[in-house]
């Protein structure tokens, strides 16, 4: 009987790994779990500006995973639409969150300012930020906190617990218990040997389960935060005896984290006893901050504050950050992790072009970002309106991972056995989803594994697969693949170089004259034949 039963309907991370959102509704009670901003390409990230699929003035509670930006940024636009209820996560989640929000919220206007003072865009309707910072403060207040294990109700009729994920500091897998139905949210499920945090848990005997898949197509080597910092120490003697800076694009929370504690036991070990470290991110300065103030019952820190060292230097202000420009043999820290935004671009844009200069990579980097095109081996880039050569060594460490690979994310799922119902998989890229499905249908042929898309609903049925009452979108499939605008940045920085290679102006304008032509004549064709042309 599915007209009294629990419904899940997908409105984010469904077939890509950013924008986690999930409404649960039972009896005319509605929770969301998480509600989050998309993440990555330029193209990707206009769904943040979407109207939300749902009435936020009748959403009762967000139950919060954790505060990564792409579980938590849409808060302050919830907020901003009407969405007043209670937003519930673990205390160290709200602490970290007192940033995290207020960061996004000067982005957006930052990003809207500087939109509006565009050249090309001169006369157009004044762009409007997403959301503000008075949105992302109003977003915070809202914060109530729970203790792991506690049983509360977000909503009437909703029974609710959190479980430790073992992915960041506070982060929470959600179960929800409504009508007789049992269903568990991973949320990010952190890996084996993950620094700071105990390894993840959650119920066994589930109707339910909506398991994250970053990761699933991926199996790492087991490493050992010591063998971690063994290779962390090669990339740095590396990169400091080629006598220019090693800049390591970061994410501000956790993955910053997790490089101060290695780096801090190298100091110490006196592998690299003059080092100079630059933290160059404010936000990531204020989540280091919160880390420090739970150091003491953090693991793998022996009690003390190990981001408080004379080599570390937090940079706030923006001269600063410039001064490191001109200089050599620095170790520089700077977010984005993807090189989306931030003052890693600027970083990249003083280093990229030299030869002496290293680039190392720590973290997940999703299609269509910059950091995928420069790990993926571009010979040029563009960053902020400049054509960059890439010269600087590139390298990557893959074991500073946040999320399980597939071996764990399998082990995890099997201690949630037996499933009664359906398991649906999200937060992954195409791959990576279809990869985990067929593993576990390899395993057990009768579980039922879905991939849901954004906007089905289904009907969570109690030892039942879960029944689809809603189809997905059907507009959405270039937006998750690959960005158009980094392929033009590409396209763009290679294009002066091939005409250079032509033997006079004549022939290069020639050269532009056609391929104005093909343009004008492929908007022709998708004109008359009835479809966009942008």
């Amino acid at each position: 009987m599915t007209d009294r039963a629990p419904t899940l309907t997908f409105h984010g991370a469904a077939g890509t790994v950013t924008g986690s959102c999930m409404e649960f509704v039972h009896e005319g009670s509605r929770v969301l779990v998480d509600c989050g901003l998309y993440q990555g390409s330029r193209t990707l990230e206009l769904l943040n500006h979407e109207p939300f699929a749902f009435d936020p003035r009748t959403v009762d509670a967000v139950i919060l995973t954790h505060a990564h930006i792409d579980h938590s940024g849409l808060l302050p636009k919830l907020v901003a639409r009407g969405f007043d209820g209670a937003i519930w996560c673990t205390r160290e989640t709200i602490d970290l969150l007192e940033h995290m929000l207020a960061d996004a919220g000067r982005i957006q206007e930052y990003d809207a300012e500087r939109r509006n003072h565009r050249r090309d865009r001169a006369g157009d309707e004044p762009f409007e930020p997403l959301y503000t910072s008075e949105d992302s403060m109003a977003a915070w207040e809202l914060c109530r906190p729970v203790e792991l294990g506690q049983a509360f109700e977000p909503a009437e009729g909703i029974q609710a617990r959190l479980w430790n994920a073992g992915h960041i500091l506070g982060s929470a897998s959600v179960g929800l218990m409504a009508g007789g139905v049992h269903t568990v949210f991973s949320g990010d499920i952190g890996p084996d040997n993950k620094a700071f945090q105990a390894d993840p848990e959650g119920p066994s005997g589930v109707d339910h389960v909506v398991c994250e898949s970053t990761y699933g197509d991926r199996a790492r080597e087991r490493v050992t935060i010591d063998q971690r910092r063994t290779l962390l120490r090669a990339e740095v003697e590396s990169a400091l005896a080629r006598g220019g800076n090693l800049v390591i694009p970061v994410f501000a929370l956790e993955r910053t984290q997790e490089l101060l504690l290695d780096l801090h036991h190298l100091i110490r070990s006196d592998v690299i006893p003059n080092a100079q470290i630059f933290i160059d991110s404010p936000l990531a300065n204020k989540t280091t901050a919160v880390f420090g103030r739970y150091a003491a019952q953090l693991e793998d820190t022996g009690g003390r504050n190990v981001f408080d060292h004379p080599s570390f230097h937090y940079v706030t202000d923006v001269e600063h950050s410039m001064r490191l420009n001109s200089m050599s043999g620095a170790i520089i820290l700077a977010a984005s992790g993807m090189c989306e935004g931030g003052r890693i671009r600027h970083h990249l844009v003083h280093n990229l072009h030299r030869r002496d200069s290293t680039v190392l990579f720590v973290g997940y980097q999703a299609q269509g970002t910059l950091g995928r095109v420069i790990i993926e081996g571009a010979q040029r880039v563009r960053i902020s309106g400049k054509d960059v050569k890439v010269r600087a060594q590139i390298r990557s460490i893959h074991s500073y991972s946040a999320h399980a690979d597939q071996s764990e994310l399998l082990d995890w799922i099997a201690a949630r056995y037996p499933i009664s119902g359906s398991l649906f998989l999200d937060h992954g890229e195409a791959r990576a989803l279809e990869t985990m499905r067929r593993e576990l249908q390899r395993r057990d042929p009768q579980l039922s594994v879905r991939l849901p898309e954004i906007g089905e609903r289904y009907a969570l049925l109690t030892g039942e697969p879960a029944k689809r009452l809603e189809t997905g979108r059907t507009d959405l499939a270039e937006l998750l693949g690959q960005d158009w605008q980094n392929e033009y940045a590409d396209f763009a920085t290679s294009l002066k170089a091939e005409l250079r290679k032509l033997h006079d102006d004549k022939q290069r304008e020639e050269a532009l004259e056609k391929m104005r032509a093909v343009l004008k004549s492929y908007n022709d064709f998708r004109t008359k034949n009835g479809k966009s042309a942008v």
